[in-house]
């Protein structure tokens, strides 16, 4: 029989007060408000809690902060990846970063997706009168090489191939292929973008 963290991470439906996700998500958010009463120059203290916050990370990673993590540890970025301000990371299905990504203010990573379907999506109660819901979710992919702009939402179950440049605003809700510029809500492409040889 499956875990409910093995549920969650495969995008089945599963039960988000399963202790190991509540003590999990309780710790990502003492973290993530760590870092966020810590001064930037405060470089080896801001490791310290990223190592525990977010240990799959690249080398010359760069969070600016405030920062809001649900699990921290279901994200991996690549070398050179740089968030500025207000980061929100929805991490119930893996979320895959590749190198040399970066991130404008206010961008947010949502992984989480509640059923559409009522009477799947209604409170619920346990034996012993707890309340819980089920929810299930989606991974999302962004390639190497991206510049994802200001105020941009991606939504689970999306691939950002290599190359794109995602515009101010977006909400990305299908899959982007590479060397793109996109925007807009529903994200779509502008046009391809001519890329020299390096």
């Amino acid at each position: 029989m499956l875990t409910e963290k093995e549920k969650m991470l495969r995008g089945e439906l599963y039960d988000p007060t399963d202790k190991e996700l509540a003590d999990r998500r309780i710790l990502a958010h003492r973290l993530s408000m760590d870092y966020n009463t810590t001064y930037e120059t405060d470089e080896e203290k801001r490791k310290k809690i990223l190592d525990e916050l977010m240990p799959n990370r690249g080398e010359g990673s760069f969070l600016q902060g405030p920062i809001q993590l649900d699990y921290g540890c279901f994200i991996t970025v690549g070398k050179h990846f740089y968030a500025n301000f207000n980061l929100t990371v929805l991490d119930t299905c893996p979320i895959t970063i590749g190198d040399d990504v970066y991130c404008g203010p206010n961008v947010t990573f949502a992984t989480p997706v509640h059923p559409f379907d009522p009477n799947e999506r209604r409170m619920r109660f346990k034996e012993d009168g707890s309340i819980y819901d089920l929810e299930y979710g989606k991974p999302i992919t962004i390639g190497n090489d991206c510049w994802i702009a200001s105020n941009v939402t991606i939504c689970g179950g999306v691939t950002i191939s290599d190359g794109c440049v995602i515009g101010a605003g977006s909400v990305v809700t299908r899959d982007i292929p590479p060397y793109s510029l996109a925007a807009g809500n529903p994200c779509r492409v502008i046009r391809q973008l001519d890329v020299k040889e390096s």
